[in-house]
């Protein structure tokens, strides 16, 4: 039995979205002979007869009900067939139906769900012109894998340290590339929304949450293309790496806070001075060339890129466990040293996870993710100066030499 007024609220709520529902359908169904069977009123008392059902009869008039419905949208459907081959109304007015009954037990979640289907329904234009015009295909295979990796793989794998050392936690592991993969795709998106008004500078503020290393060769590339834009190029190059200080910031809290918390001086330290610093360069830059960068990375994420990253990742973990076992906390330094050549984040998420996981003190993990900061910081100097010359590597190796030395200053005074 219901009580009167969680029944009495289960109704209001079916009534609230069999109308809002049907308010969207009455506009859509025109006028005339030629127009749509179902409208506010129909949408409206499918609600209210889903409610009544669950209210009354419980699962059997309820499943009579829906079938009932389901007949009545299949003859509406054969009989507008020629005029409008979609099943949309049709589809919306069964699944009004279940949401009318599933006021009656959960209202609050049937209201979410009514304003879900409302705003699909509502936004069919926008939602059409976005997939067929703004994704391209590479984009949709970005996006399959990404739901691939989230809901295919990850509740696949196993929730418990395995290999040599207890090292290895996979579901973790899988966690963080997922993430990694996330953040990428929203500097990709941001590439696209921003890169074209505001110029180089955001454009390189975005895309270094796909790769830093990748943005900085790409500006600097387009300053040796472009002499005039090699102010703009740097801006977008420094900022590049700020972004990769958030993407950082991002990933630690993620797998440990109180590494996080460890880490969080360096952080802010050497985040303050990329942005003063590309922050210079901006102020020269919005008065510049306000284009694209053609040589930033072209999709938000791959399936390549996303094993590689978990191939690193669990490479440094062991390598970390390994000479921790044989070396103590200096073998952790020279781990996460050697992996940031190649790539901050992974070293550094190696250490929090040795910090989540009782191996390594909090307070012990600054040293290693600056040191793996500290090669990274090589590597983008050596990629400022080989895609964009002198010019271009005297204005961005300074700014990467002044967040490193704040970085290791913010340890000192913490």
């Amino acid at each position: 039995m219901f009580e009167p007024h969680s029944l009495l609220l289960g109704f209001v709520v079916a009534l609230g979205v069999g109308l809002l529902i049907g308010i969207d359908r009455e506009r859509k169904k025109g006028e005339g002979p030629g127009r749509g069977a179902a409208g506010l009123r129909t949408f409206t008392l499918a609600s209210l007869s889903g409610a009544t059902a669950a209210a009354a009869g419980g699962e059997l008039l309820l499943a009579a009900v829906v079938a009932g419905m389901t007949a009545f949208a299949g003859l509406s459907y054969w009989h507008a067939r020629d005029s409008d081959p979609g099943l949309t109304t049709e589809t919306a007015l069964v699944a009004t139906t279940l949401l009318g009954a599933l006021a009656i037990r959960e209202p609050a979640f049937a209201a979410g769900l009514g304003v879900v289907v409302a705003v699909l329904l509502n936004a069919r234009e926008p939602l059409h012109r976005f997939v067929r015009s703004m994704l391209s295909n590479d984009e949709i295979r970005d996006l399959l894998i990404f739901a691939g990796a989230t809901l295919v793989v990850l509740p696949l794998l196993p929730d418990h340290p395995i290999g040599p050392y207890g090292a290895l936690n996979l579901r973790t592991i899988w966690l963080v590339v997922i993430l990694v993969m996330g953040v990428g795709a929203l500097g990709y998106i941001a590439v696209r929304i921003v890169g074209p008004r505001y110029g180089l500078p955001l454009a390189g503020l975005a895309s270094g949450f796909i790769s830093s290393s990748a943005t900085i060769g790409a500006m600097g590339a387009r300053a040796a293309r472009e002499p005039q834009l090699v102010k703009p190029a740097a801006a977008g190059a420094v900022l590049s790496s700020f972004a990769t200080v958030v993407q950082l910031g991002i990933l630690i809290a993620a797998t440990d806070l109180a590494a996080f918390r460890a880490f969080l001086m360096p952080l802010l330290f050497s985040g303050g001075v990329a942005i003063v610093y590309g922050g210079g360069f901006t102020l020269w830059a919005l008065r510049q060339d306000r284009g694209t960068i053609e040589d930033t990375p072209g999709s938000a994420f791959s399936l390549k890129t996303a094993l590689i990253f978990a191939a690193i990742l669990a490479a440094v973990l062991l390598l970390a466990a390994a000479l921790q076992d044989w070396m103590g906390d200096a073998g952790v330094i020279l781990a996460a040293g050697a992996a940031g050549f190649a790539d901050t984040h992974a070293p550094a998420i190696s250490v929090a996870s040795l910090v989540a996981d009782g191996k390594l003190a909090p307070h012990a993990a600054v040293i290693p993710i600056l040191a793996a900061f500290s090669t990274n910081t090589i590597t983008k100097m050596a990629f400022a100066f080989s895609t964009g010359g002198a010019r271009f590597a005297l204005y961005v190796i300074p700014g990467q030499l002044l967040m490193l030395a704040a970085a290791w200053a913010a340890m000192l005074v913490a």
